[in-house]
C-alpha cells in the first residue's frame, strides 16, 4: 500500500475475535505494520498487524 507511512491512521479489518478498529502506524515492514491501537478492545497496545488486514486509509494523525 504506496499511502502507508508512519503517523498514518488505518483501518484494521476484523479479525478472529477482534472487532474492526483505527490504528496508528509507527513503522511499515515488508509484511506487516507496527504501531498502536487507537480504538476497540486493544486501544492503547502495541501490534504488528499483517499487511492484509489493512482495510483502509484514514490519513494521517
Amino acid at each position: 500500500m504506496p499511502d502507508l507511512e508512519p503517523d498514518t491512521v488505518i483501518v484494521i479489518r476484523a479479525f478472529d475475535d477482534v472487532p474492526e478498529h483505527l490504528f496508528e502506524v509507527h513503522s511499515v515492514e515488508d509484511d506487516r505494520v507496527t504501531g498502536v491501537a487507537l480504538s476497540g478492545p486493544f486501544a492503547g497496545t502495541y501490534g504488528e498487524p499483517p499487511l492484509d488486514l489493512v482495510k483502509a486509509v484514514v490519513g494521517k494523525d
